[in-house]
């Protein structure tokens, strides 16, 4: 800031000086003012933890995911009972019409034989909420296997049960946000055995899954930028990308050239392009998805970005080469990774601060300051106060 007012202000009078002149910067400067003062972690993207959450759940305690749209959690969930060896004591069912009886017969020899349960989209069952209650609550801390163990998915809904909520354990599961955040949430459910397990064409394997994976963030970031990235705002989700990564290895173990064509129309046409309805949104992507998939992208200095912040990595690199190389990358992208004009940002900042701001204005405790009295009562006083002190017109 000009003048005195660098060292007259402090940061956050600062913050508040950047929002009357650059709406679009207030959550940058935002995130460097939680670094600050609270520390990195708090703006780095966090990946769920299954382990921490379940050391302080109990068989009478309930796992509750609170779901956002484009998320899934089931695919961590099976893999974490598979490294507690207990994927075959996990039985699992979606919730829906006529449900009910085979959820709450599973649920109780669970109980006894001491298994796990997991109950998908419970906000889809409304009348066999009310069962549901009556069941946790009548479970006995004494009589019940020690190992069972219920876990449940739901988006917000108001069917969903106040006394499970109140009882259990809640995890949010959101989407990750920015392609680092993408990158770190694909790269945490692989394994080196994972990435060697390409026994045709390791290398070519690791370069376009790392292409891969990119393409699959450059895809759900460029929702936010609305009708510069799509037409329509589509949800793609990890179960897309899941079924293109096993589609990859596949045509490279059984192609002796690498297929590419047939990658692009199975990636483009089938997995992500079953969700999209413009055509012009199509030839968007397919024409995104070309410059991801090609020979290009096996070279090992390719740059993905003309600033070449995104770029391939030697295919030397183990799991830890490729997760501390994801973590190296800038928390706040710039549009030039989605092909975009550095202009395409200040829209989609401007609406995120707006809407960050308005989130903390509903937090605000409403009844502190006016003993009890609503805000609109509060802002009639000032405004009737204010208008007995202002002079009368001059005549």
């Amino acid at each position: 800031l000009p003048g005195t007012w660098n060292d007259d202000f402090d940061d956050f009078q600062k913050m508040i000086v950047l929002k009357c002149l650059r709406p679009d910067k207030v959550t940058d400067s935002m995130q460097n003012y939680v670094s600050k003062y609270l520390g990195q972690r708090f703006i780095e993207p966090q990946t769920a933890d299954l382990d921490l959450v379940f050391k302080d759940s109990a068989p009478s305690i309930p796992l509750i995911f609170v779901l956002s749209a484009g998320t899934d959690p089931a695919a961590d969930l099976y893999k974490f009972a598979d490294k507690l060896r207990f994927s075959k004591k996990l039985s699992a069912i979606s919730l829906g019409q006529g449900q009910g009886p085979r959820a709450e017969a599973m649920m109780r020899s669970a109980m006894e034989r001491g298994k796990w349960v997991f109950f998908q989209n419970c906000h889809l069952a409304p009348s066999f909420m009310p069962t549901l209650e009556r069941l946790v609550e009548q479970i006995d801390p004494d009589k019940v296997h020690r190992d069972f163990r219920l876990w449940l998915t739901s988006m917000p809904s108001n069917q969903f049960p106040v006394f499970i909520l109140q009882n259990g354990s809640k995890m949010t599961v959101e989407p990750p946000r920015g392609i680092k955040a993408n990158l770190l949430k694909s790269y945490t459910s692989f394994t080196d055995d994972f990435l060697n397990s390409c026994e045709a064409r390791p290398g070519e394997f690791k370069h376009l899954l790392l292409s891969l994976c990119l393409f699959h963030g450059v895809l759900i970031e460029r929702k936010k930028f609305g009708a510069l990235g799509f037409n329509i705002p589509y949800e793609f989700t990890d179960g897309d990308l899941r079924i293109c990564v096993s589609q990859l290895k596949m045509f490279l173990q059984d192609y002796k050239e690498i297929p590419l064509k047939v990658l692009r129309y199975t990636g483009g046409h089938i997995n992500y392009g079953g969700r999209v309805s413009d055509d012009w949104d199509r030839r968007c992507m397919m024409s995104i998805l070309a410059d991801f998939y090609c020979l290009e992208v096996l070279k090992e200095d390719h740059k993905y970005s003309e600033s070449g912040i995104y770029h391939q990595i030697p295919t030397t690199s183990d799991h830890d080469g490729y997760m501390s190389y994801i973590r190296s990358l800038p928390i706040n992208d710039t549009p030039e990774v989605f092909g975009l004009h550095d202009n395409a940002n200040i829209t989609f900042a401007q609406n995120e601060t707006y809407n960050m701001l308005k989130s903390l204005l509903k937090l605000q405790p409403k009844s502190a300051a006016g003993a009890g009295k609503s805000r609109e009562e509060v802002m009639e006083e000032s405004a009737k106060d204010i208008l007995e002190r202002v002079p009368k017109p001059i005549n």
